[in-house]
């Protein structure tokens, strides 16, 4: 069985409650819809640190599950796209009052839980931006494995206004 690191967006589970946070992070800008908890997306870049640094080619698939809430397993490789695959499973519930935009995972039956926000994503919901409340990690995901320069700039430009320091973005794809 493959040794667990912690991939992608619920991939700082334990990281994100590490450390301190941001102060005036940014608060998801506008609705999402449940779409998104659905399918394939595709780790871009990041903002963290630690146990992912080794985490590259990263997915993770959303599927629904009775009740409302969402299944959840975290890919990643190591070295390379070949490379040996690291998977965490989870499960995700959506919070409410957030408008779609205020999620929880959790992993070991919900023993260990981490909140995670959208910030912002393409009209279209080619990418999106996923984060932690405190401002510390932050995940561009899209739903291809690479995003063309004009949406990849839009991203990037959207993650500087929302007051990240894009020039610390690691690229993982």
């Amino acid at each position: 069985m493959a040794r667990s690191t912690l991939p992608l967006s619920a991939l700082a589970l334990g990281l994100a409650l590490a450390g301190a946070a941001r102060a005036g992070a940014p608060q998801p800008v506008r609705p999402v819809s449940t779409a998104m908890f659905s399918g394939r997306w595709y780790e871009i870049a990041r903002i963290a640190e630690g146990k992912e640094r080794r985490c590259g080619f990263a997915t993770t698939d959303f599927a629904g599950r009775h009740g409302g809430g969402f299944s959840v397993i975290q890919t990643c490789h190591e070295g390379s796209a070949d490379g040996p695959a690291h998977r965490l499973k989870a499960s995700l519930r959506i919070l409410p009052a957030a408008g779609g935009a205020k999620v929880k995972m959790g992993v070991l039956g919900g023993l260990v839980t981490q909140e995670y926000w959208i910030l912002d994503h393409a009209d279209d919901d080619t990418w999106a931006l996923m984060a932690t409340p405190g401002g510390r990690y932050l995940w561009l995901l899209a739903r291809r494995p690479a995003l063309a320069p004009p949406e990849r700039a839009a991203a990037v430009a959207r993650i500087a206004a929302l007051g990240y320091q894009a020039g610390h973005l690691v690229q993982t794809r």
